[in-house]
């Protein structure tokens, strides 16, 4: 029974991450998001997470695709644009630098840590104390307590992002006098 649900929730997270990657309509492509998100939910029930999987559905699958949709829309998804012209000749070898940096990175990361792993720093399990809410007020104390800034200011960047696109996708009337 676990393995039959590890693979339906794992054909559920590459069908859909595959469907973000290849879908050519980006409403298509965040549903296709949604179904990943709820195959990684699917994963944490599995492994009796049962918070992060009521989080990963509620925040991510939930909220953080609509605002995506909000967006997309608000950008207007009926427009077709010539992809062959470039506005910024510099994006693409950026991309690729950024890309490589970003793939340095991670590697140099692994690399590093592959001997923190072999030591066991920093990778004991805590001992079960018979509290079954301690996970979430520990997460609830680093979330709204040590991280509540950082917390805020996500929140905030994510409206100014909305704003933003609101701005940028409003039209100029013209021809009636008004601006």
């Amino acid at each position: 029974m676990e393995l039959g649900v590890f693979v339906i929730a794992a054909a559920m997270v590459i069908v859909g991450a595959v469907g973000v990657i290849l879908r050519p309509n980006p409403v298509h492509a965040a549903l296709s998001l949604v179904l990943t998100l709820f195959g990684v939910a699917v994963h944490f029930v599995a492994l009796e997470a049962h918070f992060l999987a009521a989080v990963q559905v509620i925040v991510y699958a939930g909220a953080i695709v609509v605002l995506f949709l909000f967006v997309i829309m608000l950008l207007g998804v009926d427009r077709t644009e010539d992809i062959t012209i470039e506005p910024f000749k510099v994006q693409r070898p950026m991309a690729l630098v950024v890309g490589v940096g970003v793939i340095g990175l991670v590697t140099a990361a692994v690399s590093s840590s592959r001997d923190a792993i072999g030591r066991g720093n920093g990778l004991e399990i805590p001992t079960v104390t018979g509290d079954n809410d301690s996970n979430v007020r520990q997460i609830a104390r680093s979330v709204f307590g040590d991280y509540v800034v950082a917390f805020e200011l996500t929140s905030v960047l994510l409206v100014v992002a909305v704003v933003g696109t609101v701005m940028l996708t409003r039209r100029i009337k013209s021809g009636k006098g008004e601006s």
